[in-house]
């Protein structure tokens, strides 16, 4: 690699002294710009026919990073919202670029002009109560697996959180003393406190009892007293899903995921009538747009709705342009 490249050491600085120093990035985001790079660096590698260690920054010039994009999404079978997550990565690479190499401003500004692809926005899949229930009755928590898994179901319902929120708990954030809370680290480290349900509190209590845990140690562990994945709670879910669709035949046709209890916590507080300022909090969004979402997607609550509006009457059962006579007349002779 020529000495007189940069890109090794903007790298480098990218990840270790901005990511991480400066601007403290979780340990997902980092994983997560990591594989947007890795993927990057060999499909330019590939297009150039050059080795990934001889790639220079003049090489990811911006059709490079555009092409790479529609690979992402079309040939490796990406969704929008994943070609849109490549692309932060690589426009968080070249805002620091710009501030550290002046010289490649020009390329820098191409880049960051590649726009975010829309895509369309459909109403969120949620559970309904009795199709939650028929899932939380499929581990067999005679077992400690099945009690872990019961009990992390449990919580992800009643605390609306993020997967990797809930895999990141330890017992220290629980208050098992009433009023009983849990305290969340969600997106972009921000901490909220959810309030717990006595049951659910007691099903982490008898947890513990079964499966010890120091107070700074994640509390969902496999069978080998390591963590967790994202994956393996999936994989989990999909077999108890398949399981409850024998006696809830409506889960066939629903995509279920562990995001998905989120999304029934946010419908269901919405139709017990909690106001939507509280359910923002209560689930971590920035914004109260992505809460108000939610509003629109309880058809039982739209129809509730609907039959607080009564149909309009007039009396003696006719509008009063019909029973009038002579405006009637009058029309006629127009």
């Amino acid at each position: 690699m020529s000495r007189a490249d940069r890109f090794p050491d903007l790298m480098r600085a990218f990840f270790y002294e901005w990511l991480v120093e400066q601007r403290n990035a979780s340990i997902h985001t980092v994983r997560s710009y990591r594989d947007t790079w890795r993927l990057l660096l060999r499909f330019v590698a590939q297009r150039t026919g050059k080795k990934v260690a001889m790639i220079m920054l003049t090489d990811l010039a911006a059709r490079e990073v555009a092409a790479f994009l529609s690979h992402a999404e079309h040939e490796r079978g990406g969704t929008i919202g994943t070609r849109n997550c490549r692309l932060a990565a690589i426009r968080s690479f070249f805002h620091f670029v710009a501030t550290k190499d002046p010289a490649s401003i020009a390329q820098c500004v191409e880049i960051l002009n590649i726009p975010i692809k829309r895509a369309p926005v459909s109403e969120p899949s949620y559970l309904d109560p009795e199709e939650v229930t028929a899932i939380l009755g499929q581990p067999d928590r005679s077992t400690v697996e099945g009690m872990r898994d019961h009990a992390l179901l449990s919580f992800l319902y009643n605390s609306g959180a993020r997967i990797q929120e809930a895999l990141d708990l330890c017992p220290e954030a629980i208050r098992f003393e009433s009023p009983n809370c849990v305290r969340l680290i969600g997106k972009g480290r921000k901490e909220r406190i959810c309030p717990l349900w006595p049951e659910t509190v007691m099903l982490l209590k008898k947890l513990l009892e079964r499966q010890p845990r120091a107070p700074d140690q994640r509390l969902f562990v496999n069978r080998y007293g390591e963590p967790l994945s994202a994956s393996g709670v999936r994989f989990k879910l999909a077999a108890y899903v398949k399981a409850a669709a024998e006696t809830m035949p409506t889960l066939r046709a629903k995509h279920v995921t562990p995001h998905a209890f989120r999304h029934a916590t946010a419908v269901h507080l919405i139709s017990a009538g909690v106001d939507v300022t509280v359910i923002r909090s209560w689930l971590g969004h920035v914004s109260l747009d992505t809460t108000n979402h939610y509003a629109r997607a309880n058809l039982e609550t739209k129809r509730k709705a609907l039959e607080k509006v009564a149909v309009p009457t007039t009396p003696g059962g006719q509008p009063s342009w019909k029973r009038d006579a002579s405006v009637l007349a009058w029309l006629d002779t127009l």
